[in-house]
């Protein structure tokens, strides 16, 4: 299993006391994408530019994806840069391969049989590695989900991270959130201003 995997397994399986953005999600997702191609060292920083290296046999077919569509030449892609192409519905893809892959379940309701019913995980071994990182507190995946606003991770100070590089995307990451809450908070007021408006020409 790779890194976005987990991070969207520990997403599904965890309670939030509040929905998760898809946004939010996507963008930390693709930062996930970014840390295990680091780590495969299919890539690598030169201040955020990143610079492709040699191509490595990756059996997730996600992941591959992402290493095929590294930008090749100069300039290359900065890492913010990376997370907003990449990252754009990124949480869907993810899903719809989980379920591809057998790792989600339809949860029919005794009364419903023929209904569509809720999509659960199932039990299986990436479940298990995913939650035993989460329980482990692995810093590269709780500061992913703690980007992404998934409860029970890490709150505060950052936690310390040894390599640079993963350092800087997970930083990249969390200045997208951001960013994407303040855009979102932006159209709320326009919308809230404009509906104000129509509201005020009805009177």
């Amino acid at each position: 299993m790779t890194t976005p995997r987990d991070l969207l397994i520990v997403a599904m399986d965890s309670e939030s006391s509040r929905p998760l953005e898809r946004g939010d999600l996507s963008l930390a997702l693709a930062g996930a994408e970014l840390i295990d191609l680091l780590g495969a060292q299919a890539v690598r920083l030169d201040g955020d530019q990143i610079v492709p290296g040699y191509r490595p046999a990756i059996p997730d077919r996600l992941l591959d994806q992402a290493a095929a569509s590294l930008v090749q030449q100069m300039p290359y892609e900065s890492v913010d840069d990376w997370l907003w192409r990449r990252g754009h519905g990124l949480a869907a893809a993810y899903l719809a391969a989980l379920e591809d892959d057998g790792e989600l379940t339809r949860q029919h309701h005794r009364w419903r049989p023929f209904g569509a019913g809720r999509t659960v995980l199932a039990d299986s071994p990436a479940r298990r590695q995913a939650e035993d990182r989460w329980t482990s507190q692995e810093t590269v995946l709780t500061a992913l989900a703690s980007a992404a606003g998934i409860d029970g991770s890490q709150t505060g100070d950052e936690p310390d991270v040894a390599d640079d590089a993963v350092s800087t995307v997970l930083a990249a990451v969390h200045d997208a959130v951001t960013e994407l809450e303040a855009e979102r908070q932006r159209r709320t007021i326009e919308k809230a201003a404009f509906d104000n408006i129509w509201r005020g020409n009805g009177d």
